[in-house]
């Protein structure tokens, strides 16, 4: 097992400051898209509408949102019809609790939220935190404004005087305790969407229709002997998409590499990803086709350009958790501080096969990062990414990698500073060629 010495670097902390940070300005998917776009733009990339015409990209740095996804990328001025794309791929949803039809609810005197749970949150996570509301609302007049608002909602845990089991057997039920509570009275002398309308600065009789999750309100942080531990909510999948912006951002200046660089960013892969801004869905094809035909392709142009690329998918694994050792395999097990990790599964859960490992351990070579392996206990089977989707509709080469991290699906989970750190180099190398 890898064991990390050296202490982290200036760097690395300061890249774990500025991950904080992003992860506040993204408490939602659509919070995430909007992030990336604006720091994109910031850096010189130009913002694209899907229904309006696109230029010519040869030399260009473009971003497109659509929904909670994004998709950006860099054109050399070298490019042809034929000119292959390095997609860095990663998720901007996280499992949380979304909001219901009629979400003022309450009784006895509290007032709740009424939710339902999204993907697949560690529920017991969630208890005893404060907890943000964000995401979209949508207008009367079809147009679209985020919201979100500070620390607002809280599930109480019932207390061990009234449970003197809880500690041999706790468990939620997903409806009737998974209700968190946001103030005292009756549900028809408040609006919870009036909370988030005045956060909008909208009027709430303006509001046809919403997408609101919850988010944990407390911001990221670093801690732990040597400040090695950066603790956060939503690091599945938002510590990708940070490493990949940074990286493309990096990447852009004098990009002159044989291949587009590209930062695809999809929301829903928590549920499925079989949506219209997910992964199984047709965004990243339809960037890619009007990408190509901008450059003057033809069907069979944009086909060798396919042959030609990569895409790395990025999300977190499993670091090997000291309290659980029997649960991980018992030779491969990946720690935090130790490097990212290569996903690899025999089932195809990940796309990973051989030609994927050793383009990867070329780049974390090239790189000067140490690179880890993951792969599961065969009696305690693993998810799977937007790996096997990208490469199923696309016909893509496509490698699973991320960063070890513990408490996966939790409220605030856990990963090492000098791992963030490693998994922008290396994306930055790839990008660059």
């Amino acid at each position: 097992m890898p064991s990390p010495t050296a202490p982290v670097a200036t760097g690395a902390l300061a890249h774990a400051e500025d991950l904080a940070a992003f992860v506040a300005a993204s408490p939602s998917s659509f919070h995430a898209a909007a992030e990336v776009a604006n720091r994109l733009e910031g850096a010189g990339f130009t913002r694209l509408d899907e229904s309006a015409g696109w230029p010519a990209p040869a030399g260009g740095r473009f971003v497109v949102v659509r929904d909670g996804a994004a998709i950006a990328w860099v054109v050399p001025p070298t490019a042809t019809a034929a000119t292959g794309v390095r997609v860095f791929g990663a998720h901007s949803d996280s499992p949380a609790f979304k909001l219901k039809p009629k979400p003022t609810t309450g009784r006895l005197g509290w007032l709740q939220a009424g939710v339902e749970i999204y993907g697949g949150p560690l529920l017991n996570s969630w208890l005893d935190r404060e907890l943000r509301l964000a995401g979209r609302l949508v207008l009367d007049d079809g147009t679209s404004v985020l919201a979100a608002t500070g620390a607002l909602l809280r599930l109480p845990q019932l207390a061990i005087h009234l449970d003197r089991e809880a500690n041999d057997h706790l468990a939620l039920d997903k409806q009737s305790q998974t209700q968190p509570v946001w103030g005292l009275g009756s549900a028809d002398s408040a609006d919870l969407l009036g909370e988030l309308a005045a956060q909008a600065g909208v009027d709430v009789a303006r509001i046809r229709g919403y997408d609101i999750v919850t988010a944990d309100a407390a911001r990221g942080a670093t801690f732990g002997h040597d400040d090695v531990f950066f603790a956060s909510g939503r690091l599945d999948d938002l510590a990708s998409v940070h490493a990949g912006v940074v990286a493309l951002e990096r990447a852009a200046e004098g990009h002159d590499a044989d291949h587009i660089a590209m930062l695809a960013v999809f929301d829903h892969e928590e549920v499925g990803s079989a949506t219209r801004s997910g992964a199984a869905g047709p965004f990243l094809a339809d960037v890619l086709e009007r990408l190509w035909l901008s450059l003057g392709a033809d069907r069979e142009q944009q086909l060798r350009a396919l042959a030609a690329s990569w895409c790395v998918s990025s999300d977190v694994g499993h670091s090997v958790h000291p309290n659980y050792a029997e649960k991980h395999d018992p030779v491969v097990q990946p720690v935090l501080g130790s490097g990212p990790i290569l996903k690899i599964n025999a089932n195809q859960r990940y796309a990973t096969d051989g030609a994927g490992a050793a383009a990867w351990n070329g780049w974390c070579a090239a790189a000067g990062v140490t690179s880890q392996e993951f792969v599961s206990n065969n009696a305690v089977p693993c998810g799977s990414t937007i790996g096997p989707i990208t490469a199923t509709r696309l016909g893509i080469r496509t490698v699973d990698v991320g960063i070890p991290i513990l408490s996966m699906h939790s409220a605030r989970e856990l990963a090492g500073v000098s791992d963030l750190w490693d998994l922008t180099r290396v994306a930055e190398t790839y990008f660059r060629g």
